[in-house]
């Protein structure tokens, strides 16, 4: 079983530098890989606005990509579309296509999430179809996944720049002291911060995917 993620950047068309907006998407992708080197395939762009990437596991796709969301600048958003199932390459002359019940959920899944920010979810960037042949047992634990990346997306969407920062720092562990002292701000601003952007369970939610990885 594979993760397959199918991610674009959102209003792209409203972008006045799409170029300089794909190089941080870029940018921001090798960050996270260094600092959360989970994805067996890590996002890369494939065609105009659009990106893929493979996991091995659904907890390391959502860690991966929290840090991702809570990098990106202000100026750059993505929604993803998570497909769980089968991933069967085809080999054509000196390259492979990604291809399989995996890629069609995932591509399911983002039609999906668009959907969803025009009409009950304007916030909502995630969404995790399973892919065809999959066991239907599994239908709870994806229903329970959705129903958190709707809420972590909720709090991501609504946090400032500064915010995002800071809590992609808290997520790796760093102290406030240490991100007061990245930002140029005293701890007390940091604290405050973090309590009005509700990032603790932001953090906390990150230690409960990534606990199975330190275990």
């Amino acid at each position: 079983m594979t993760i397959a993620v199918i991610a674009d950047i959102v209003a792209s068309r409203h972008l006045a530098d799409r170029a300089a907006a794909q190089q941080r998407i870029s940018e921001t992708v090798e960050r996270v890989q260094r600092d959360h080197s989970v994805a067996a395939e890590p996002l890369a762009a494939v065609v105009g606005d659009e990106l893929q990437g493979e996991f091995a596991t659904l907890t390391e796709a959502l860690s991966w990509l929290l840090l991702f969301r809570l990098a990106l600048p202000d100026d750059v958003d993505c929604r993803f579309g998570l497909g769980v199932g089968e991933v069967r390459p085809i080999a054509l002359d000196d390259r492979t296509i990604p291809e399989g019940p995996a890629w069609w959920a995932a591509r399911a899944a983002i039609e999906h999430v668009e959907r969803l920010q025009q009409r009950a979810a304007p916030l909502a960037r995630t969404w995790i179809e399973r892919g065809e042949g999959e066991d239907a047992s599994m239908a709870d634990a994806l229903a329970l996944a959705n129903a958190y990346a709707l809420s972590r997306d909720q709090l991501v969407s609504a946090m400032s720049e500064r915010a995002r920062r800071l809590t992609y720092g808290r997520c790796l562990g760093h102290s406030q002291r240490r991100l007061a002292e990245a930002e140029g701000i005293t701890q007390s601003a940091v604290s405050q911060t973090l309590a009005a952007a509700g990032s603790a369970a932001i953090v906390e939610g990150f230690s409960v995917l990534t606990a199975g990885a330190r275990a």
